[in-house]
This record gives structure tokens, C-alpha cells and sequence, in this order.
């Protein structure tokens, strides 16, 4: 205890050295971190592919992973050459139209500087009366610009370096992931002992309760917002064709990616899909904004505290609670994590309540049933004095002084 002491005192006071020792951990088990996420993500459509590919027989039962990883993988890069089929086109036709569109901009901004040249003149007499020295000026400048290109060279450079790095622990990270799929039956055992080892059984089995809980309902969660984006993208498709809005299918493709991200995601199809319809015609980039309000409304009220808050176990009210406090506190990527961490305190708490219930002997009916006071008990309280007249029958009365 005293050890623990010093080691906390020591970490308080040196809390910046902890904090840089901390950072420098993270990046380097970052490619693990990812691979452990891909891993996971892939697993919840792997576990059910396997289960329809081989729960049935018992043949190729060394190849079931394999091949069940394989098919995974094939749909997930499949949706997404499909989703880069549907939005690149569009999106290199939406580029072409606004290059079309680029000369008429410039000959109305060349009109508007020409009807403004009257004021050159002006300008320049102005410039004279207060003796502006325009060669010190252009001098700065032109500094100012070579400090600029040469801040963007170097940003140029480590951004290379950036990009060779992430690509680098993608790879190493995808790996370890496919490491992870392959012997996750090995390592959950190997978890096991280790935790039987360190701790009391009865504890051992109450932390492995914990993680299958949290491991459940993190893969519902997955579900859902996979569920809920693609109702949401499917509800735009829909409502944009309806009102005969361009570039329905790559903004409804947009949308639904964007979607991923709980409740606020679709704000940034949003700004995107307005802007591309707002280079056709304004008046149908306002019609669309209210249109996604309204279609928001729907989504963020109605359809996805029921698709994921069913999902995960959480009521509608509390995926509310979870989002706005994960997001104040962590951002996006808080909104994601919140949603099933609630869900499993949620649970755990639950349980916690049901078992105090039922150690205290409380029956069912007494948490189920109306609550009503009994008749001799209102009676009581009608023939009590009123609060203040208690309150005045405990102190006396202050006499007022007069001047």
C-alpha cells in the first residue's frame, strides 16, 4: 500500500513525463489497437457467414475460418467498389459541370472589377496624399510568399511521411487482425487461464460475464448503425426521386456512409450533397436542406433510438443521454464508444438492482403496482396544520420594532 502511495505521489508530480510516456505507448501499439478494431468489426459478419455456410455439416472444418474470412472479405471490398462505382462517376460529372460553369464566373467577376475601375483613379490619388511606399509593400509580400511555399513544402513532406507511416501500420494492423480471427477460439483460452489464475474463480467468472456482455452488445451496436444508415440512405433515395432532385443516388450514397456516426454524421452529407445541388439550382439546394431536416427529424427521433437502442439493450431516452455526453466529452468518437458502454452499465446496473431486490425480499408487485397512499393515511395528513403554521408553532413570534 505504501509502494502504491509513492507510485502515485511520484506520477502526480511528474504528471507530464507521465503523460508524454503514456502518448509514446499509444502510438506504438496504435497498429495493434486498429488491427484488434478490424478484427472486431469483422468478425460480426463473419461469425454469421460461417454459421450459414457450415452450421449444417461437418466437411472442410479446417476451412471453415479461412473461407468464411475470405467471403467476408470479399462483400466488405465489394460494398465499397460498389459505393465508389455509384459516387465516383457522379461525383467526376458534378466536377466537369462545375468546371463548365467556371468560365461564366470568371467573365461576371471580370465585369464586376471592370465596373469597378472607376475608383482606380481615386485609389491612386488616395495612395499619393498619404504616401503609401507600394515597393516596401510588394517586397513583403513577396516574402511573406516564399515563407509560404516553403512552409508548404515541408508540410508537403510530412504529410508524405504521414500517409507512408498510416499505410504502414494499416498493414501491420490488418495482419495482426487476420492473426486474431484465425486462433480467437486459442486466445480466448489462453485469456481464460490467465484470468482463473489471478483471480478468485468466482471473480474470474464475473469478469468474463462483463466482457461476453460487452462483446455482445458492442457487435448489436454494429448491427444497428449499419442497420440505421442504410434506412436513412435508402429514405433519402426515396424522398430526392420523388421530388426530382439531382444527384440523388451519389448524395443518398454520401448520406448513408456519412451515417456511420451517430446522430450528427448525416449533418456532413448534408453540407456536401447542398453544395453539389446548389451548383444546378439554389432553389432546390434550399428544398433539399428542408427536406433533410425534416427526414432527420424522423430518423433521429423515431428510427434510430429504436434500430440501435433495441439493439444494444438501451432505451431511446438513454441513447440520447449517451450520445450528447459522449460527444461533449470525447467527440465522434465518443458518440460511437458511448452507445453500447452504456449499454453494458446499463445492464450490469440492472442486474445489480434485480439481485438487491431480491435479497431485501421485495415482490414483484410492489415496483409493478400504481403507488397510492392508504385512506388513513391521507386523513392524517388533511388533519395536520400546514407547514408554515408548523414552522410559526416552533419559533416565536418577533415583535417589530418601531422607531
Amino acid at each position: 500500500m505504501a509502494f502504491a502511495c509513492i507510485l502515485f505521489y511520484l506520477g502526480v508530480k511528474n504528471i507530464g513525463l507521465v503523460i508524454e510516456s503514456i502518448d509514446s505507448i499509444l502510438e506504438l501499439l496504435f497498429p495493434f489497437i486498429l488491427g484488434a478494431a478490424i478484427a472486431f468489426v469483422l468478425n460480426v459478419p463473419m461469425n454469421r457467414i460461417e454459421y450459414w455456410l457450415f452450421h449444417k455439416t461437418d466437411k472442410l472444418k479446417k476451412g471453415q475460418r479461412p473461407i468464411s474470412f475470405i467471403v467476408t472479405l470479399a462483400l466488405v471490398i465489394g460494398l465499397i467498389v460498389v459505393a465508389m462505382y455509384i459516387v465516383i462517376p457522379q461525383l467526376a460529372e458534378t466536377l466537369q459541370s462545375i468546371a463548365a460553369q467556371l468560365p461564366d464566373a470568371f467573365n461576371a467577376a471580370q465585369q464586376w472589377i471592370y465596373g469597378k475601375m472607376s475608383y482606380w483613379k481615386e485609389l491612386q490619388d488616395l495612395s499619393q496624399k498619404l504616401a503609401v511606399n507600394w515597393e516596401e509593400i510588394i517586397q513583403k509580400i513577396s516574402v511573406l510568399l516564399q515563407d509560404a511555399a516553403a512552409t508548404m513544402v515541408n508540410s508537403g513532406i510530412g504529410a508524405v511521411t504521414n500517409i507512408i507511416g498510416a499505410v504502414v501500420s494499416f498493414f501491420i494492423g490488418f495482419v495482426f487482425a487476420i492473426y486474431l480471427l484465425m486462433a480467437k477460439e486459442t486466445l480466448a483460452g489462453q485469456a481464460k487461464q490467465i484470468l482463473y489464475a489471478l483471480f478468485k474463480e468466482t471473480r474470474a467468472e464475473q469478469i468474463l460475464y462483463v466482457c461476453s456482455l460487452a462483446n455482445r452488445t458492442f457487435s448489436r451496436f454494429i448491427s444497428g448503425q449499419c442497420l440505421d444508415a442504410c434506412i436513412l440512405g435508402i429514405m433519402f433515395f426515396i424522398a430526392m426521386t420523388i421530388a426530382g432532385m439531382p444527384y440523388a443516388m451519389l448524395i443518398s450514397v454520401l448520406i448513408a456512409f456519412t451515417a456511420l456516426i451517430p446522430m450528427v454524421g448525416a449533418f456532413i452529407g448534408c453540407v456536401i450533397g447542398a453544395l453539389l445541388i446548389l451548383m444546378v439550382s439554389p432553389v432546390k439546394a434550399l428544398i433539399f436542406v428542408i427536406m433533410f431536416l425534416v427526414l432527420q427529424q424522423i430518423e433521429g427521433n423515431l428510427v434510430y433510438p429504436h434500430v440501435v437502442g433495441n439493439s444494444v439493450g438501451l432505451p431511446s431516452i438513454w441513447v440520447l443521454v449517451a450520445i450528447t455526453i459522449g460527444g461533449n466529452l470525447m467527440g465522434v468518437i465518443g458518440m460511437i464508444l458511448f452507445i453500447p458502454l452504456c449499454s453494458v452499465v446499463y445492464a450490469l446496473f440492472r442486474l445489480y438492482i434485480k439481485d438487491r431486490l431480491k435479497q431485501k425480499g421485495v415482490p414483484r408487485e410492489k415496483w409493478e403496482e400504481k403507488t397510492e397512499l392508504p385512506e388513513e393515511v391521507m386523513k392524517r395528513r388533511s388533519a395536520d396544520p400546514p407547514v408554515g403554521d408548523q414552522y410559526k408553532s416552533s419559533f416565536p413570534a418577533e415583535k417589530e420594532e418601531k422607531g
